[in-house]
């Protein structure tokens, strides 16, 4: 399951790629093309066969993308991967534009001429960023539907992943499946719709009680769907996928069509067709009787039912106990010269001898030192990099277990840390806390809380450049929309999301520091004095020690350190039962009141 990724695209693979890509815009006389990392699911993973954006600049993050010009090219990234773009792209080809700060349409004006053709791939960009970048354009510059002309050259493209759809019991999932597309029918219906577009294969698994291995981390099948007001859902797989006991499972309701017949099979709906904006593809976007709405069941998806988050819970008992084994595996061998690569190995091993672990949630975040300051660093043989005593150690991971997802960050000490360190730490694990702690009305969204997390880091001058939360799936993406703590983050926060709870703070070429819990939402319990509003808490459902040594006590307050001596008292005792005698010895010292 884990595996360092080394890069195969040296700089002159990369000039050669961008070369043939040249040659094809000219062939059909375009003057530029856009590369998405986005596949048609519009998902933050993609399977090899979609991606493009890494072929044709090395780059290997899961978000971004990049704009290729007769004379010059950029790519776009975000806060969390401006280190890890500049270590991986030939900056000879392309300059490196900070996404969303700096603009597309800024990149595009400059660099092209008045009247000059802007290629895409219709199916890999959805309506709203096409619609969005037509008027920032201003005419100027003509947006021009192409076939995808990396596919054009990209001559060993892989095939497309043929996973088996695989039933997720009704156990885990809560709710049957055909009274879920019963209910998001009549959704429909009470909306005066009468068919819905579904394009993000999650969201399908969700609905049908499925999940899959096309993405590997991320457990779905790729796939499309159509659900009707009359409660059928069409459903366009690769006939391959599904097994005499998918075709009993999915039952009369689910029709089977060949992915192929998508394009021409949306095109003749007749009747009102619901089209989330946001995720769907342009080549949607001229649909006859077209209405833009969010998926129906995005929603719905991200309120986990009670049977989704008890799985949460014993899913995060199970992996708090493989957590707990690591850390102390590391207490004991982090200055024995251990390398990265090495460390995330063991943590891997750790949660596959608890015998449910189905693959890792993400690539284990890794990083000693300075690579601990890359956001989304990726250990590759040339990047690996032994511990050394003095440094600091931030280690990001997940599992995916059947009864639930998890993802959980924490930044160790090996040997004295920096007192720098400490104190970075400590004001990340105040904003931390802060969001643990939070009472709130009903109504907010995450944009409304992000601050509070941040607080404590920027009255020392200090920020980070991720959102403090993701939402998190159940069996399925470890990043889940549309919940989310960030300043972009516009979905009121609702009973059953789970979100994670992640600030941080990093120093180029010294060290990251990240501290994650997942908590879900619920009601707030009632307080002396309080009125009757109607308020919201989180429960937190990560189970695992915070590094003492990196914890300044004094800058924390009383009920800080209430908060977190009551945290490790709740650790201990729900870990220790599950853990080995030298373990339990360990944890006891771990979780020990500041």
């Amino acid at each position: 399951m884990f595996q360092s990724f080394d890069s195969t695209t040296s700089p002159d693979t990369c000039a050669v790629r961008v070369q043939a890509l040249r040659r094809a815009m000219k062939a059909i006389a375009v003057d530029g093309f856009l590369v998405p990392r986005a596949d048609i699911h519009q998902g933050e993973y993609v399977p090899a066969r979609d991606a493009r954006l890494g072929w044709i600049s090395s780059f290997t993050g899961s978000a971004g993308f990049a704009a290729v010009l007769d004379t010059r090219a950029a790519l776009f990234v975000d806060g969390r991967y401006g280190i890890q773009a500049r270590q991986q792209v030939d900056l000879d080809i392309y300059e490196i534009w900070k996404h969303p700060e700096q603009k597309l349409s800024e990149f595009i004006l400059d660099g092209m001429a008045q009247g000059a053709k802007l290629a895409y791939d219709p199916w890999l960009h959805t309506i709203g960023a096409i619609e969005a970048l037509r008027k920032e354009l201003a005419g100027r510059v003509e947006l021009v539907p192409v076939e995808n002309l990396i596919d054009k050259v990209w001559q060993d493209q892989p095939p497309a992943p043929q996973g088996l759809m695989q039933v997720h019991p009704l156990e885990f999932a809560g709710l049957d499946h055909v009274q879920k597309i019963k209910d998001i029918a009549a959704a429909l219906t009470s909306a005066g719709q009468d068919h819905m577009i579904m394009t993000q294969p999650d969201n399908v698994a969700w609905l049908t009680n499925t999940r899959g291995s096309d993405l590997g981390q991320t457990p779905v099948t790729l796939c499309l769907a159509v659900l009707h007001s009359d409660a059928r859902l069409d459903l366009y797989i690769d006939e391959a996928k599904l097994t005499p006991a998918m075709h009993a499972h999915l039952g009369d309701r689910v029709s089977i069509h060949a992915i192929g017949a998508f394009a021409r099979d949306v095109q003749r709906l007749a009747g009102v067709v619901r089209i989330d904006r946001a995720v769907a593809p342009q080549a949607l976007a001229d649909l006859p009787n077209a209405v833009f709405a969010p998926d129906a069941v995005t929603l719905a998806k991200a309120r986990k039912n009670p049977s989704e988050l008890q799985g949460a819970r014993a899913a995060h008992l199970r992996d708090g106990a493989a957590m707990a084994t690591f850390l102390y595996w590391v207490s004991q061998n982090g200055e024995t010269g251990l390398n990265e690569i090495q460390i995330a190995r063991k943590l891997e091993e750790f949660r596959t001898a608890t015998g449910q672990l189905r693959n890792i949630s993400f690539d284990t975040i890794c990083g000693s030192g300075p690579n601990g300051a890359i956001v989304h660093y990726r250990v590759n043989e040339d990047s690996n990099r032994q511990l050394n005593s003095g440094e600091i150690l931030l280690v990001d991971s997940g599992a995916q277990y059947q009864d639930g997802t998890t993802d959980i960050t924490r930044t160790l000490a090996i040997g004295p840390p920096p007192a720098e360190a400490v104190r970075a730490n400590t004001l990340v694990l105040q904003g931390m806390i802060a969001i643990s702690r939070l009472r709130f009305p009903r109504g907010l969204a995450g944009r409304d809380i992000d601050a509070i997390a941040r607080q404590a880091l920027w009255n020392a001058g200090l920020d980070y450049d991720h959102g403090t939360g993701h939402g998190v799936g159940s069996f399925l993406s470890v990043h889940e929309g549309p919940q989310g703590i960030s300043r972009r983050a516009e979905v009121e926060l609702a009973e059953g999301m789970i979100l994670s709870n992640e600030p941080g703070y990093y120093k180029e070429g010294a060290f990251g520091i990240r501290i994650e819990n997942l908590v879900y939402v619920t009601q707030a319990p009632e307080i002396t004095g309080a009125d009757a509003r109607d308020m919201l808490s989180f429960v937190t459902l990560t189970l695992a020690p915070i590094d003492r040594a990196l914890i300044d006590v004094s800058l924390l307050t009383s009920v800080e350190r209430h908060w977190l001596d009551t945290y490790h008292a709740q650790v201990l005792a729900q870990i220790a039962p599950l853990v080995s005698p030298e373990v339990h010895r360990w944890l006891t010292q771990a979780c020990a009141p500041l």
